[in-house]
């Protein structure tokens, strides 16, 4: 993880530069380079627009239209966080990126004892309906889209999303929602998991399959390379891992009858940005051609725009430090840079104080001009991918491909990303990855500015920290008192059981689980039904 190698032999020697996905980078390139690597206009490039979109999915890119601004926000208790939506969209944010608490990651309610210290501490405490119409209060639900940043519990929350817009009079096939919905990559990367590998994939398939129907500006899932490169994956892997859990969830949709066409219009992905610009850029570019190459002839997609890669392209919080935070302003600004290269349709920046805290509405509106700036004044939307036909990007982004190619051969080798995942195999790898990281990063094999060159022993942070109140959890505790006293138990109770009836009959859940929210079943009663039908993941032994 973080940026390449940088050796001298000796005194003389020229400077040897590797990239963490372990492509060796050259002084200098030419055409020999391209021809090297096999370069073929047509077949590896094509226009902007064209298969096998390695310059943009759209002709005209950023002049037809600019990326879309989706900082990650949410904290505290609904109300909190609606003021942090409204102070973001009235500076330009054009979308959101919600995060939620822990317990409500992990299908517990705000009164439940094991949520004590938790409840709105890291994201917004969710508990009922009641919650998101209080969060998403004068939010235009059909013009501001939302991603929802959820697994476990993410086909409740796309139901409550759903309940909610109904109630306020939307209509439904207007709204935009994009949970994230990656419950493989929690697995690898982040522990917040709930249920056994197949029951939760097949959770992903029942909201895939409810989207295509029902929702149809939602995407389902949003594949999230992000965490597993913030866990200890290189680059290349972060991309070849990511493209293998999409085939996963392609194949549980598939499996339903559905068109691949339909399905892979539900997909999206959130890839992660630090460390060299130009792995990351060629990694986007080659993350692009080999998603259209997978959807074409290994699924046999026909609709060209079935074929686009869409999503986050985000600055990663491991890229940023404690020591000397504010240089994190400036990294941020680099990696909004290469999310522009590399032709993002949706970008957020990690805030400077995020090793810290919660981000500031000061940090928060920094890291929003730092995307605007780029957009509006130093140039980035003037031509499309303006570093195309460059002797190194292209052999470069060559490159890549070939070490993509290389780890989705190795997740194959392990038996598919299911069995890697269940057996624990992936999780060694990326586990030990990242120790070997933090090694080389004390030993020095790593630069990063302010922790190990150009250290500052005598600076003191200048960050402003979000002291978490327990009156939170005090105020979202009594506001779930007030809902469940004034609900109708016999109504929660009868939906409650129909889930139930739904989940063991291996059924689409979706149609229950918003009849659950319209209900006022907490997030908590929904889990606890997929906890009693399924069970719950038992993680394997790491080493």
């Amino acid at each position: 993880m973080g940026v390449a190698k940088y050796v001298k032999d000796s005194k003389d020697a020229i400077q040897k530069v590797t990239l963490q996905s372990g492509i060796e980078v050259k002084a200098r390139y030419g055409p020999e380079d391209l021809e090297a690597v096999g370069f073929d206009y047509q077949k590896d490039l094509a226009d902007p627009g064209d298969y096998p979109f390695t310059r943009g999915i759209h002709p005209l890119g950023y002049r037809s239209r600019a990326w879309t601004t989706r900082q990650y926000s949410g904290f505290g208790t609904p109300r909190e966080t609606n003021e942090r939506f409204k102070l973001l969209i009235s500076h330009g944010q054009t979308g959101l990126n919600v995060a939620f608490d822990l317990p409500t990651q992990m299908g517990y309610d705000s009164d439940n004892p094991v949520a004590d210290g938790e409840v709105g501490r890291v994201g917004m405490a969710v508990d009922t309906l009641r919650d998101f119409e209080i969060a998403f209060a004068d939010i235009e639900l059909d013009r501001i889209g939302s991603g929802l940043t959820i697994n476990a519990v993410a086909s409740v929350m796309l139901a409550m999303y759903q309940a909610m817009a109904e109630k306020r009079g939307f209509d439904i096939t207007r709204i935009s929602a994009t949970p994230q919905n990656d419950i493989l990559k929690e697995m690898i990367g982040r522990g917040a998991w709930i249920y056994p590998v197949e029951d939760a994939v097949r959770l992903i398939g029942d909201t895939i399959e409810y989207s295509i129907t029902t929702l149809p500006r939602c995407n389902p899932v949003s594949v999230c390379g992000y965490h597993i490169r913030e866990s200890g994956a290189n680059p290349a892997q972060e991309i070849g891992f990511a493209l293998e859990i999409c085939n996963a969830y392609i194949d549980q949709a598939l499996a339903r009858g559905l068109s691949i066409d339909d399905v892979a219009r539900k997909i999206t992905f959130n890839f992660n940005i630090f460390g060299n610009l130009w792995e990351q850029v060629a990694k986007f570019r080659a993350a692009r051609k080999l998603w259209a190459m997978n959807l074409k002839e290994k699924y046999g997609a026909k609709n060209p725009s079935s074929m686009h890669l869409r999503g986050l392209f985000g600055g990663g919080g491991f890229g940023l430090t404690k020591a000397q935070p504010e240089n994190n302003i400036m990294r941020s600004a680099y990696y909004a840079l290469a999310a522009a290269l590399a032709g993002a349709q949706t970008t957020a920046l990690c805030s400077f104080d995020e090793a810290f805290t919660i981000p500031t509405p000061r940090a928060a509106l920094l890291s929003l001009r730092t995307c605007e700036l780029l957009m509006d004044e130093i140039g980035l939307r003037d031509t499309v991918d303006p570093l195309a036909g460059s002797y190194f990007i292209e052999t470069l982004t060559k490159q890549m491909e070939d070490k993509i190619q290389d780890e989705r051969e190795r997740i194959r080798a392990m038996g598919g990303i299911v069995q890697a995942v269940s057996s624990g195999a992936v999780q060694r790898l990326v586990s030990q990855q990242a120790y070997e990281w933090e090694v080389g990063l004390k030993k020095g094999e790593y630069i990063k500015i302010g922790v190990n060159k150009y250290v500052d022993e005598e600076h003191e942070p200048d960050v402003e920290l979000h002291e978490y109140e327990s009156a939170t959890q005090e105020r979202q505790i009594e506001a779930l008192k007030q809902v469940k006293a004034e609900r109708n138990q016999a109504e929660v109770d009868r939906t409650l059981k129909a889930l139930e009836q739904v989940a063991r009959a291996k059924q689409n859940v979706m149609p229950a689980l918003v009849e659950c929210c319209k209900a006022y079943a907490t997030v908590g009663e929904m889990a606890d039904v997929f906890r009693q039908v399924f069970g719950e993941f038992k993680e394997p032994t790491m080493f």
